[in-house]
């Protein structure tokens, strides 16, 4: 429960330059505006250290809303939701590239453009689409393929192929140098594509059987074939990301989130940002690796492209050889109780006809 409070303390601090009749995420009207939630954040400020005085303010300021996936006609259609596991991998790296570490790490290229919809239209807010600009016009950015072949993208490190792609998909990383020196390569931005997984990709080919199809499995494979079918396999996944480097002040804490905080191990989670606000308190049940029947508090402070959907969740569980595993293996069925302020609530359930 303490995790979970300094977690919501973090995502507090990005409200203090906000209006109080803002609405706290303009795609989820239910979580009520800024000003609804500025007494909880003072006594969270406020709370002693403990788990029971932490426990003791959630329960005082919230009120439990049970979570349910409705269709567009408002039919139900189930209280629970795919929860994922996803964590912060250490990644060795090296100045230069040699034949272990010879894919390179880019930074953002100049040209890569991100429009945020909701300049132009309010209904668009938190929406953005990513492209570059051809003739006056915005285009489609270059995919995996063409970014690697054309150089986009300042080169800051190298490291092996598959360490690399799967940080491409965690989003972000701890690299270590051959100095055993440490910093952080936190997620920029991504060309605009789609995700396609290579894991599926080998399964479809039957190169791999499912129960393989691991990073392990594929890193196996990727060393029996060489670069060249390395190289094709990777550009089976158009989308590409791209990394800043940054000092890794507190490593307590994992990277920053979209929310623009940074992450707690085991208590933040990815949310779709189409149905949730930020900074949102939910107990989650569900069986976790190594921990059947877990029940937690966690903050909505994250997203992904893979996280759609009202009750789709991707839990974060931090950096280590164990979070790895985890993360890797976690795949449940969790049921969602949202915390909101009273009010809040309290309008909700007003505004709800009776059965």
């Amino acid at each position: 429960m303490r995790p979970a409070l300094g977690a919501f303390l973090r995502s507090c601090e990005r409200l203090d330059n906000r209006n109080d009749s803002e609405p706290l995420s303009p795609r989820a009207p239910w979580t009520g505006q800024v000003g609804d939630w500025r007494a909880a954040c003072t006594a969270a400020a406020m709370t002693g250290p403990t788990a029971e005085a932490a426990r003791t303010t959630f329960e005082a300021f919230f009120a439990p809303v049970r979570a349910i996936a409705l269709d567009e006609t408002g039919t139900a259609l189930g209280d629970t939701g795919l929860l994922t596991g996803y964590y912060e991998p250490y990644v060795e790296v090296r100045d230069e590239a040699d034949n272990e570490f010879s894919q390179p790490l880019r930074r953002r290229p100049g040209d890569l453009v991100s429009v945020d919809l909701g300049l132009f239209e309010s209904d668009l807010a938190g929406r953005r689409i990513v492209g570059r600009v051809n003739d006056g016009s915005l285009v489609h950015y270059y995919n995996r393929a063409e970014i690697e072949v054309d150089n986009r993208g300042e080169i800051f490190a190298w490291g092996r192929p598959i360490d690399v792609f799967f940080l491409q998909i965690q989003g972000s990383g701890r690299l270590v140098d051959a100095g055993g020196n440490q910093s952080r390569a936190a997620f920029s931005a991504h060309n605009g594509l789609p995700y396609r997984s290579i894991g599926r990709e080998l399964i479809e080919r039957g190169e791999l059987q499912a129960h393989a199809a691991s990073k392990a499995g594929i890193e196996a494979w990727l060393n029996r074939n060489g670069s060249a079918a390395t190289a094709e396999l990777f550009s089976v996944n158009p989308r590409y990301v791209f990394f800043e480097t940054q000092d890794l002040t507190d490593p307590s804490l994992g990277p920053r989130g979209s929310s623009g905080v940074a992450l707690t191990p085991m208590a933040s989670i990815a949310v779709d940002p189409a149905f949730h606000a930020w900074g949102v308190p939910v107990w989650l049940a569900a069986d976790l690796p190594d921990m059947p029947a877990w029940t937690g508090l966690v903050i909505t402070q994250d997203g992904g492209g893979a996280i759609n959907g009202p009750l789709r969740g991707d839990f974060f569980w931090g950096w280590g050889d164990v979070e790895e595993r985890r993360a890797g293996t976690t795949r449940a069925q969790a049921q969602w109780t949202v915390l909101l302020p009273v009010s809040v609530a309290q309008g909700i359930v007003d505004a709800t006809p009776p059965a």
